[in-house]
Parts: structure tokens; sequence; C-alpha cells
């Protein structure tokens, strides 16, 4: 066993380590451009929005026959 006059080895943070290495990735990739917003409501919300009306009335239609 040798004798260190520093005292014990430090540890390395992973954390750390992690932290930088994803700043060095990021550093280099080129910068994502965000999906533009679609524009009007969606297909499925409509149809949605239509079979729910149909379902109310037609619960009411037979409620009320």
């Amino acid at each position: 066993m040798t004798n260190n006059p520093h005292g014990p080895a430090p540890q390395q943070d992973p954390a750390g380590s992690t932290q930088m290495f994803r700043a060095f990735v990021d550093e280099g990739a080129p910068q994502r451009q965000p999906a533009p917003a679609a524009s009007g409501p969606r297909p499925g919300l409509i149809v949605g929005i239509v079979a729910a009306i149909a379902i109310i009335a037609g619960v009411a239609w037979l409620a009320l026959a």
C-alpha cells in the first residue's frame, strides 16, 4: 500500500461528467426547429364532438318517446 500525502484519491462525480458530456454533444449538434402548430381543429376532435352530440340526442329521443 502506498502512502498518499494528499489524502485519498478524489472521487469523480458521475453526474458532473454526464453534464459536461451533454454540453459537449449539444455544442456541436445542429439546432432543431420546433414543428409548426397545426392550423385548425383536428379531424378526430370534430368526429368525437359530432358522435357525442348524436349519442346525447339519441338518448334524449329515447327518453322522451
